[in-house]
């Protein structure tokens, strides 16, 4: 199974009174978003299932994909890891799936899937970690087959 983990592009902050899920991209983020997007659109297999969070800066992040993908709140702001992995059904599930979602859900993941000693890394805003879980007679592991920024696209 590969899990593609592509934080949201750079939003505004928050105006007063705002609720967060309503905070939208800056134009830089836009940017971001789609050379992100369009890096992807070449390497993502056509039968990926694409998952956002409810927040419109993750809506207008995966819509620079210009795929069909599917909301849920399950990877919205404050989610745990243990809600992403059940909606990706990590690691039995089939294929490729990608989640658009938010810090520090995402950062949590990647520390859960790759061992690290802090309870969480940092994933810069538009970039993304393509993960591969693989079954193997010495034992099962997750791969990092790829990490993009989009400042470096």
């Amino acid at each position: 199974m590969d899990l593609i983990l592509w934080r949201h592009a750079e939003a505004v902050d928050p105006a007063p009174g705002e609720i967060d899920i309503h905070r939208r991209l800056t134009p830089r983020g836009e940017k971001q978003a789609a050379r992100m997007a369009s890096w992807l659109d070449r390497q993502l297999p056509d039968v990926a299932r694409i998952w956002a969070s409810p927040a419109k800066r993750t809506q207008q992040t995966a819509q620079a994909l210009e795929r069909k993908f599917k909301t849920s709140d399950l990877i919205g702001p404050g989610a745990s890891v243990e809600q992403l992995f059940e909606l990706v059904q990590w690691p039995l599930g089939k294929g490729c799936v990608l989640v658009i979602g938010h810090q520090p859900t995402l950062g949590q993941t990647l520390s859960e899937l790759l061992g690290f000693k802090e309870s969480e890394c940092s994933v810069k805003k538009g970039a993304l970690w393509w993960l591969r879980y693989r079954e193997r007679e010495t034992g099962d592991r997750t791969v990092v087959v790829t990490v993009q920024s989009p400042d470096f696209l």
